[in-house]
């Protein structure tokens, strides 16, 4: 078996606020292989959310091992830690986080600015376009975020975290904020990169999102209860075409 891309062994997080100790996570094992795509659900105060920080590497262990791609992620200091991110892992969030006043095109080139040795101005054009390609969104790259609906904002997210060819691709909540046509319509980008090799690992408290990924792994009170793999998987490109059939349905009613 090739070496994951996410090794959790006994993974423990606390946080202290105060006296009061609160154990986040509590002991997991977990292991993400290169093109796996994994949700992770559970209720709130689960741990998911302090798992996804640490999956992105924005925290560390309190306890136990944390390795991403090899590197073991408790040796590294502050800037070798802001490195590795920028190189191995692309974050989608909620709400896009996109700049509202730059163009799409500008908005991918972000993450370019901060890997060294630098990138000429014109590779990072380069990239950023192809990046746009890979979603579908090329001819929209001068548009700027309020000229581009909710899904295509999504999608120049997800165009930005694919751009330093990263790893893993890590997606927070992706769909919360889409309506059902535009979520199946992202689910389906995710499916494809997925299909390319592209390791996915996505937290949602949806379970019909959580469908469209290969493995789901549920958590409760700090410590996974369930990690399955996904049966009756949701294809999105067919579930996009019953939605529009639907929606003709009703329109000719």
């Amino acid at each position: 078996m090739s070496q994951a891309v996410v090794q959790l062994e006994d993974y423990r997080k606390t946080y202290v606020t105060g006296e009061v100790e609160v154990h986040a996570v509590r002991g997991v094992t977990l292991a993400i292989q290169p093109g796996e795509f994994v949700a992770i659900m559970g209720a709130s105060g689960s741990g998911k959310s302090t798992m996804m920080n640490t999956v992105g590497c924005l925290d560390r262990p309190t306890g136990g091992r944390f390795l991403m791609d090899g590197i073991d992620v408790r040796a590294l200091s502050r800037d070798q830690l802001a490195d590795l991110r920028n190189r191995k892992i692309g974050f989608v969030f909620q709400g896009f986080n996109l700049l509202s006043r730059t163009s799409a095109v500008e908005n991918v080139e972000l993450p370019m600015l901060y890997v060294r040795p630098a990138i000429s101005g014109i590779e990072q054009r380069k990239r950023a376009l192809k990046s746009l390609e890979l979603v579908g969104l090329a001819t929209r790259a001068d548009h700027t975020p309020n000229q581009l609906s909710g899904g295509q904002q999504q999608r120049v997210a997800i165009a930005r975290a694919l751009v330093n060819e990263p790893k893993l691709l890590l997606a927070d909540e992706p769909t919360g904020n889409l309506d059902t046509q535009t979520s199946c319509e992202i689910m389906g980008i995710f499916q494809e990169l997925n299909d390319r090799g592209m390791t996915v690992v996505m937290v949602t408290h949806e379970l019909d999102i959580a469908r469209y990924t290969k493995r789901i792994v549920v958590m409760r009170d700090g410590r996974i209860v369930t990690d399955t793999p996904v049966h009756d998987r949701l294809k999105a490109s067919v579930e996009l075409a019953k939605l529009q059939e639907e929606q003709k349905a009703v329109k000719l009613a």
